[in-house]
């Protein structure tokens, strides 16, 4: 049976350049990089190395970069940083509907301590309106953080714009750019951002390990107590392996970006071409002129979601409903409900997220498989014999 692995918005594969270059920092180069000795000398070289990588990648200063548990852990630092360390100019903090659980989850504990947070809608194809911005923003808000990739649907935020209109009003910026890592070039001066989120699991890279940047002016709290590393800004040992295979797989990603861009616009297309062809009454969500070519949304009518995706494992595919950060909760999809998806929509909708090991043979597996189990449940669904009867 095949294995087929259309889940790679959730998480990616380790991949083998990064995991050699890591190898030695488990064994031979394991001190902890904030001793003064040889060992310790030695592991903070590899630290600084891949902070050079990541930070020229990104436009950025070195200084301007420090390293994280991950993309939770940086947008958690971001947004009650730059709130609790700018509060006297204010306490209105905007976000938008659709947002990673990290940022909502943040914003309503912050409302929960005094500050006031306005969620932009977004329109039917996922992007913020510009206008809505301009409406809500005022002289007391502090921090804008929107996400430049939507790890559900893919729509891709016109971040330059945002960032012109938050500059205006003196608030500070936070991109999430933890999904937009692997899909474009990412640089904080073109972008316009004061702070930005990026994660190394997206990009082949291990997981437990992100970074966030922020601009040497803008004034934010420290988030971990208990130390002096990353310039005594986080505080705890730094993970010298998984921050070096971060470098590493940025530097792949860098060096693979044009080619990578080019098999994912081959596959996906096939692939959206073939499933609109074979299988009807389906709907295709997120902004296609704007988007991350590696995410597709589809919403098959007539069927539970959660009933395909344990078909589809049976026969080796592994595909989701949305962010693998929700997916033990039963509560819907907040980015398909802002988008304007009915419950039924929401509760039909799949998320194939593609990477380039995979193969047009892989996918013409893919939807012969959809094709049989589509009907399967359709056949069976309460939903369709109901509006039949009807």
């Amino acid at each position: 049976m095949k294995r087929i692995y259309l889940d790679n918005a959730a998480t990616t594969m380790l991949g083998g350049e990064v995991l050699q270059e890591m190898m030695p920092y488990f064994t031979s180069i394991y001190g902890n990089s904030s001793s003064l000795h040889s060992f310790g000398r030695e592991a903070v070289k590899g630290v600084d190395n891949a902070r050079d990588i990541i930070a020229n990648y990104i436009g950025a200063k070195n200084s301007e970069l420090f390293f994280t548990s991950g993309g939770t852990e940086s947008n958690n630092w971001a947004l009650r940083g730059v709130a609790y360390a700018n509060i006297k100019k204010g306490k209105h903090i905007i976000t938008s509907e659709i947002e990673h659980h990290s940022i909502l989850d943040t914003c309503k504990q912050l409302e929960k301590e005094g500050f006031t947070v306005t969620y932009l809608p977004v329109d039917s194809t996922g992007l913020v309106s510009i206008s809505d911005l301009l409406h809500e923003i005022k002289p007391t808000t502090t921090i804008v953080s929107i996400m430049a990739v939507n790890n559900e649907i893919g729509t891709i935020q016109n971040i330059k714009a945002i960032s012109e209109i938050v500059k205006f009003y003196g608030a500070y910026f936070h991109v999430d750019a933890v999904q937009a890592l692997g899909a474009f070039k990412l640089n904080v001066n073109d972008l316009g951002v004061d702070l930005m989120s990026i994660s190394a699991h997206k990009i082949h890279g291990p997981k437990g390990v992100g970074a966030l940047y922020i601009r040497e002016n803008v004034k934010i709290n420290k988030f971990m107590l208990g130390g002096e590393q990353e310039q005594n800004r986080r505080g705890g040992t730094v993970n010298v392996p998984a921050v070096v295979g971060f470098g590493k797989a940025v530097e792949l990603n860098a060096r693979d970006l044009d080619y990578k861009d080019k098999k994912l616009f081959e596959l996906t297309s096939y692939f959206i071409k073939k499933i609109e062809y074979e299988i009807p009454d389906i709907k295709i969500n997120g902004n296609q002129n704007q988007k991350a070519l590696s995410i597709v949304s589809v919403t098959f009518d007539n069927i539970e979601g959660e009933n395909l995706i344990m078909l589809l494992d049976l026969k080796g595919i592994a595909v989701s409903t949305g962010s693998a950060c929700a997916s033990g909760s039963l509560e819907k999809s907040h980015v398909l409900k802002a988008i304007g998806l009915t419950d039924e929509q929401i509760r039909g909708t799949i998320r194939f997220s593609f990477d380039i090991n995979i193969s047009k043979d892989d996918i013409d597996y893919v939807v012969r498989t959809l094709c049989e189990e589509v009907q399967k449940l359709r056949n069976a669904s309460p939903l369709k014999n109901k509006k039949k009867v009807n």
